[in-house]
């Protein structure tokens, strides 16, 4: 196997047993956004690659907000496999920086390819695939879909969003409706907007349903 293979067959091992919405296939749809939107931007093939299969390998939100842990297991891994160590440092600032955090985290780290897998994994948090992600990860922790009486909670600190517990619903205003407009590449912004558009449908539609109207 060649690296790349090595770095799949990885992840595939590490996240076997992972939550649905981030589970292997969660990384595959990121690491196929990632290319195709490489096509139009410009960025090292390599790091995109190595960021976007690596980028979930050990989410904090699974790993009581620990964050450190899945930039070692990559750098680790990479190390293991003899990838040169500039782009070992690459994507592990990727990692430290991909996250949402509620929005207002202050990242201390840009780079071409850092945009491009970020983009990539934003989208994968929208449209269709989104509301489903969205959904299964509230049932897997048990939130209620929706309430009328609870709003939403914007404009979070990191440790807020970190230890926050709302409604399903409410997470599309407090994360998924902001992410058209933080995205860092053109070719994300213009898949974003479709992607957008059908989550704004999904929501005038379950509101419709939960109010009874035929």
């Amino acid at each position: 196997m060649n690296k790349f293979e090595q770095t799949i067959a990885f992840v595939k091992q590490e996240l076997k047993n992972a939550e649905s919405g981030h589970d292997w296939f969660h990384i595959e749809r990121v690491y196929k956004n990632a290319l195709n939107i490489l096509n139009s931007e410009e960025g090292n093939k390599e790091i995109v690659i190595y960021g976007a299969l690596l980028h979930d390998i050990a989410d904090s939100k699974f790993h009581d907000g620990d964050e450190t842990i899945g930039p070692k297991k990559a750098a680790e891994f990479l190390r293991s496999i003899s990838v040169d160590e500039s782009i070992v440092g690459q994507v592990v600032k990727i990692i430290e920086n991909i996250s949402f955090k509620g929005g207002n985290f202050e990242r201390n780290f840009e780079s071409p390819e850092l945009f491009i897998v970020q983009d990539a994994d934003r989208l994968d948090a929208i449209g269709a695939i989104g509301i489903a992600r969205t959904f299964n990860y509230g049932g897997f922790k048990n939130n209620l879909i929706h309430d009328p009486e609870i709003a939403p909670k914007m404009h979070m600190s990191k440790e807020e969003y970190k230890n926050h517990k709302g409604t399903t619903i409410n997470h599309f205003y407090e994360k998924l409706l902001l992410l058209k407009d933080l995205m860092n590449t053109q070719t994300g912004k213009e898949i974003a907007k479709k992607r957008h558009q059908y989550m704004i449908g999904f929501l005038s539609q379950f509101y419709s349903e939960w109010d009874g109207e035929l």
